[in-house]
């Protein structure tokens, strides 16, 4: 752990709102503009109104003077009050407008031409916080503030605006599953039916986590979030896994009067992209499957399906390594699935009927992922199946979400039982989601909508 919130603050690099909170400043004795501010300023979004949250949008702000140096500051607060910031310096352009498509950040959160960067670059004010939607029927609120002067010595506010970002797209439509033992969330595009169908997996901890699943219903997909531990009356540990349990989840889909078959498509991440994995190789109707920085061996506890039973690869906890933070690094925590003691661990994946991508951020820390995404690619193609696509994104962590989501360094982890840290680079990572979203939403139109 972080010795005090004090140096997590200086460690993350948030001690340096320590200028910019509190109430504005306004001029005060010894500093001197090179020139009048105006009184007021004016922020321009387009689309105007509010956005899905994985859609990026212009900002600009007119009314300053010409050349006029300003701070621009972000903040967001997300459902349990967690506050997230950002901040970046600009200078206005000869005619007084500042567009972020294309003025360069001078400093702050983030350098370089980012126009979706005061998003991207939230941090939180505490430390170990990761941004996610719990309740995807409400917006998250952003707060846009101009300041005069570049911080940090930036003066009064010139101009405030909030800006809506939702997360189901309108007409979607939010339909609960309580069928059997099935617990989900399934949602379903505005247009009249049937849509190609996509079972949505998390890792562990997340309990029903359905901002991803909204969002790509809006893209034409029925997505059903599928909790599986830690969430009303399912198991609160993942000692044992039952894929019948997944099974059932996946004939519920394809026997939906809005489903199209023939077969469903899967998109796990982190534990998710295990279980997904795992449910491709034992599972009929599986097309097609996307792997987020997955496993290609059990981790965590036994997977049972019928009379076969999988064992959690072994680890060797003397192999966590602390960050000068005080944070565990818990790459190199896991047995290798190739060696002798393990290799019943690994995931058939020779067996799978689908068609696979493996999306990998290359800095994940939280396991091998590159190295797992290869070896299922090897055996695949050892076994005469077809090569998977593989993705590998440099700077990348692993946590890869919908655009514009943060990236989260470090947090709890539910297996260790402390805050680890996940890896990614902030910029990289933000790229890396941009485009791993269109990558799935391109594969799935593929497999589940070309060729049905």
């Amino acid at each position: 752990m972080m010795s005090s919130a004090g140096a997590s603050l200086r460690a993350s690099g948030l001690g340096r709102w320590g200028h910019l909170t509190g109430s504005p400043k306004l001029w005060s004795g010894g500093r001197v503009s090179w020139a009048p501010a105006r009184k007021t300023a004016t922020w321009s979004l387009e689309p105007a109104g509010r956005c899905s949250w994985d859609e990026p949008v212009r900002i600009a702000v007119r009314g300053l003077a010409p050349q006029q140096p300003v701070t621009l500051r972000a903040s967001l607060r997300d459902e349990k009050g967690a506050l997230f910031r950002a901040h970046a310096r600009y200078r206005a352009d000869a005619g007084g407008l500042l567009d972020l498509e294309r003025a360069p950040a001078l400093g702050g959160s983030f350098t370089g031409l980012e126009p979706m960067g005061l998003l991207w670059a939230l941090e939180p004010e505490k430390p170990l916080v990761r941004l996610v939607k719990r309740d995807v029927q409400t917006l998250f609120a952003v707060e846009l503030e101009v300041l005069d002067g570049h911080e940090p010595d930036a003066g009064r506010v010139l101009g405030r605006t909030v800006h809506e970002r939702d997360f189901l797209r309108p007409g979607v439509r939010r339909e609960p599953v309580r069928a059997g033992r099935v617990r989900a969330t399934l949602f379903l595009p505005p247009e009249p039916g049937p849509f190609p169908g996509i079972v949505d997996i998390y890792g562990v901890g997340s309990g029903l986590l359905e901002q991803r699943a909204s969002l790509l219903a809006g893209k034409g997909f029925a997505v059903m979030a599928l909790a599986y531990h830690n969430y009303e009356d399912l198991p609160k540990g993942l000692e044992t896994l039952h894929l019948d349990y997944f099974e059932e989840a996946v004939n519920y889909l394809l026997d939906h009067p809005q489903v199209k078959g023939p077969g469903v498509g899967l998109l796990g991440s982190s534990k998710g992209g295990e279980l997904c994995l795992s449910m491709a190789s034992f599972l009929k109707g599986i097309t097609a499957s996307v792997i987020i920085n997955g496993s290609v061996a059990i981790v965590g506890g036994a997977l049972h399906y019928k009379d076969e039973t999988l064992p959690p690869l072994g680890i060797d906890p003397s192999r966590i390594r602390l960050t000068k933070d005080g944070l565990a690094d818990i790459l190199h925590v896991l047995n290798s699935p190739l060696e002798e003691a393990d290799q019943k661990s690994f995931i058939p994946v020779e067996r799978a009927e689908s068609a696979f991508l493996f999306l990998v951020g290359q800095d994940d820390h939280n396991w091998k992922s590159e190295f797992f995404a290869n070896e299922a690619s090897k055996c695949l193609q050892a076994h005469g199946r077809e090569k998977p696509q593989i993705i590998c994104y440099p700077g990348t962590g692993h946590y890869i979400e919908p655009p514009y989501f943060p990236l989260c360094r470090a947090s709890l982890h539910i297996f260790v039982g402390g805050p680890v840290i996940w890896g990614g680079e902030p910029r990289a990572h933000a790229m890396a989601q941009v485009d791993a979203w269109k990558q799935l939403q391109t594969f799935f139109h593929k497999h589940l909508v070309e060729k049905s």
